[in-house]
């Protein structure tokens, strides 16, 4: 009778250890399955091109980031040019630019999706030091292809104009070239590729002038009105300011759901009302007006 209860009981042991190891087995593929899931559902988002649109993704990206961890967005800079080409030819996921993809030779905008995600008011800055706080639009084409040289003849203090202009494929150039210079030829002059160092150029350059996104006036230059309008997001809305433009994010007709998402929050109320604002922006929800890809504006 013993014999057959230890043997019972052997049996018992033997079946509660299969189950155990039947159970470790399934605990292990699914923790195995769970991190595969975990694993697809991660991407990374390459986003290139306008510096005059940069830091407002940069900050977007940031606060994304933070309710989306498995999403990494990586922005970096370039010009508008930069971030067409780069994503027509599928080498990034976003291409950032202030200018329509259709204004860009060698780019096929048919094959693109536009994404606007904010407006962009753009204007003329100067030295502190020339003395001059507002100029005709006549004038400032004048500068800007060499006819007038000295400060003196616009209102200022006696002494040279040191043109510093945008490199050839930046977007803020060819908007502040449709805008003021009709058609035109720049005068030959120092160029930079970037808001930044144009506005540290400004900054410490005697004499200087050059064209800058709003995000980037500071108090150590001086942005100039035109014709007595101020550089102002309302006079912008209105298109009564005249230099600005679109701040597009260009995909391929298709993305994955990842880039969808990001997309989605850039036009999402934490965005717009947040960032766009408080980064010298303007919400894409405010403008009275709409510009289409040959500059033609009309009312909404």
């Amino acid at each position: 009778m013993k014999k057959k209860l230890a043997l019972g009981s052997l049996i018992a042991a033997g079946l509660m250890l299969l189950g155990a190891c039947s159970g470790s087995g399934n605990a292990s593929n699914g923790s195995s399955s769970s991190s595969s899931s975990k694993k697809a559902e991660s991407a990374k988002i390459m986003v290139v091109g306008s510096t005059a649109l940069q830091p407002l993704v940069e900050q977007a990206a940031k606060d994304f980031q933070k309710e989306n961890s498995n999403i990494v967005v990586n922005v970096q800079g370039g010009g508008s040019g930069t971030g067409l080409s780069q994503v027509s030819q599928g080498a990034v996921t976003i291409g950032n630019s202030d200018i329509f993809a259709e204004a860009k030779d060698g780019i096929d905008a048919s094959k693109l999706v536009d994404h606007k995600v904010a407006v962009v008011g753009m204007g003329p800055v100067v030295n502190k030091e020339v003395g001059v706080k507002n100029i005709t639009m006549a004038q400032l084409k004048d500068i800007f292809t060499g006819k007038i040289t000295n400060w003196k003849d616009v209102g200022g203090k006696d002494g040279a104009i040191t043109v510093i202009n945008r490199a050839e494929g930046s977007g803020t150039r060819a908007t502040f070239e449709n805008a003021v210079l009709d058609g035109a030829k720049a005068v030959k002059s120092q160029e930079q590729d970037s808001n930044g160092t144009v506005q540290q150029i400004v900054r410490s350059t005697p004499g200087s002038i050059s064209y800058l996104a709003f995000s980037y006036f500071k108090d150590d230059i001086q942005p100039l009105s035109i014709d007595g309008v101020e550089p102002t997001d309302k006079n912008v809305t209105t298109n009564e300011w005249k230099i600005w433009s679109y701040e597009h994010m260009y995909t391929q007709e298709k993305i994955d759901s990842a880039t969808k998402k990001f997309l989605e929050y850039m036009d999402s109320k934490d965005v717009q009302s947040g960032p766009v604002k408080d980064l010298g922006y303007i919400s894409m929800h405010d403008m009275k007006v709409v510009k289409d890809a040959k500059n033609k504006v009309s009312e909404k």
